[in-house]
């Protein structure tokens, strides 16, 4: 089993037992699905409502009703298996994009050393060439070849 982490429980909200999680997880979707099951403290928990409120997740767990059941539950991480997520063909985790080789079109190979967001918006691959670049990753220029496990860099951005 792999785990993958989602983030940290940060507070109660209200008093019906709901979980407030901070988490940059870019698949939260699918992470935080209604039955799925994620890990505290390698103990396995079902979610049972999932909602967002301001920039927070919001989960019930099991059948805990009562804001006082759950207090144990405060700053844990939350991680959830691998399997679990169900990802699609050209979804890929960060974790696993690190492996990934770097190729440009210029015929070039380098490596990630760093991925980093530069706005909520923006990911940003620190790719060691011959020089060090810094490249946006929802760039049109970059594409992502999960299969194959390599990322191909247009020549424009090495300039």
């Amino acid at each position: 089993m792999e785990k993958i982490y989602l983030g940290r429980i940060v507070s109660t909200h209200g008093i019906k037992g709901e979980l407030k999680i901070k988490s940059s997880f870019p698949y939260k979707e699918k992470a935080f699905r209604i039955g799925n099951k994620v890990l505290i403290d390698d103990k396995s928990y079902e979610i049972k409502s999932y909602r967002v409120h301001k920039m927070f997740d919001m989960v019930t767990l099991d059948d805990y009703h009562d804001i006082n059941e759950v207090l144990f539950l405060l700053k844990k991480k939350v991680y959830i298996d691998k399997d679990e997520l169900l990802l699609d063909d050209d979804e890929v985790l960060d974790e696993e994009l690190m492996t990934f080789q770097v190729l440009t079109t210029s015929g070039k190979k380098g490596i990630i050393k760093e991925l980093f967001l530069a706005s909520p918006t923006n990911k940003i691959m620190r790719v060691q060439l011959d020089k060090e670049i810094l490249v946006p990753l929802n760039s049109p220029l970059v594409k992502i070849d999960t299969k194959k496990k390599e990322i191909l860099i247009d020549q424009m951005l090495e300039m």
